[in-house]
């Protein structure tokens, strides 16, 4: 088992800024991710770190503007997001997945999850 519990979330104004984490504990991991979900959509991959190395990938309409970082003694990971869009407003959640596979953007191939974070961005 992974237990997840994400933290950060709030309301902020378009262009603003804002640090999510997620704090891991339990069993071991392959890789962690963001996702968010806003009402009536479907859940949307946002970015994903690779725990043993550190490598990571991004959702085309994030890059640029966040960044997912981990820190391995803490064993957390944060997802820092800058210059915020209303449409950025979502239900923000961390994702473990424990092993690795050919695709990362499938909320089908993770096995645990976080509650979630509120992140609401006014125009």
């Amino acid at each position: 088992q992974v237990q997840l519990v994400e933290s950060g979330g709030g309301l902020v104004q378009a262009g603003g800024s804002l640090r999510l984490s997620c704090a891991a504990s339990g069993r071991t991991f392959y890789a962690l991710a963001w996702f968010r979900q806003a009402p009536g959509t479907e859940r949307e991959f946002v970015a994903i770190i690779t725990w043993h190395d550190g490598s990571t990938y991004y959702a085309d309409s994030v890059k640029g503007r966040f960044t997912i970082s981990r820190d391995i003694a803490k064993k957390q990971v944060y997802l820092q997001m800058n210059s915020l869009k209303p449409e950025d407003t979502a239900v923000y959640s961390c994702a473990a997945r424990v092993y690795w596979g050919l695709t990362r953007t499938n909320p089908d191939d993770y096995n645990y999850w976080g509650q979630g974070t509120q992140v609401t961005v006014s125009s």
